[in-house]
């Protein structure tokens, strides 16, 4: 009897991965996936199993495939499943909530590891990803570059299995698409991850801890804003 019991668990887990880094920010609309190949090659796996799962991005709103000389799989404008994501984040109110505990808890303990263990490196990404939000002009670049500050920050912690599960916890929100949110947001955004910054860059692992919980508790203001309203009325379409 041939049993392929563990193909159906690999094709989601791929779709879970590639959703996590687009819901993150690490992946926005317009990029383009690299090759069935490439990524089959890069997550380990095989090809098939790569194909599936796009499929079933694909069927999720994610990604869009295009035919042509300069076709191939890209990531969508995002509409239809951040309006999903909102719709399942108002539907528990204790969702949004147990997802900024869990990232507190996760990305302070990096704060504090980064402040000590962060290379040179390491620190000029995370600058370098705060200049890019303060330049970005457009809300795919700022979440591209958010995503890029917190992904160095895990790294700079030097503990992969931190690092993996923060980029688990943040792919479980979705950074905002909304544009009022955006244009809100950008610059409170980056004054808090540049005290971060300074922390890390100081060695002050106490003040990075401080520095990113303030910097997630904002966070989780703005999108109790975002999702249920000033005064607790879902904005925008559901």
């Amino acid at each position: 009897m041939d049993l392929d019991l563990g193909a159906p668990s690999v094709t989601a887990d791929i779709a879970r991965r590639l959703r996590a880094r687009i819901r993150a920010g690490d992946l926005g609309p317009g990029d383009r996936l690299p090759s069935e190949r490439d990524l089959a090659k890069q997550m380990g796996v095989g090809r098939v199993s790569v194909r599936e799962a796009l499929r079933l991005l694909q069927a999720g709103g994610y990604v869009e495939v295009r035919r042509g000389a300069t076709g191939g799989t890209f990531i969508t404008a995002l509409d239809r499943p951040y309006q999903n994501w909102l719709t399942e984040m108002r539907s528990g109110a204790s969702e949004i909530t147990d997802i900024l505990d869990l990232r507190i808890g996760l990305e302070c303990q990096a704060a504090k590891l980064a402040a000590s263990r962060r290379t040179d490196e390491e620190l000029a990404a995370m600058a370098a990803a705060i200049d890019e939000m303060s330049s970005s002009d457009s809300r795919v670049l700022f979440r591209n570059a958010d995503a890029r500050f917190h992904s160095a920050l895990a790294q700079a912690a030097g503990n992969p299995r931190l690092a993996s599960a923060i980029a688990s916890a943040r792919g479980e929100m979705f950074a905002p698409l909304d544009e009022l949110v955006y244009t809100e947001v950008v610059e409170s955004s980056r004054v808090c991850h540049l005290a971060v910054y300074e922390a890390v860059r100081d060695r002050d692992a106490e003040r990075a801890r401080l520095a990113m919980e303030a910097h997630l508790e904002q966070t989780r203001q703005e999108l109790e804003v975002l999702i249920f309203g000033k005064d607790g009325v879902a904005t925008g379409p559901a």
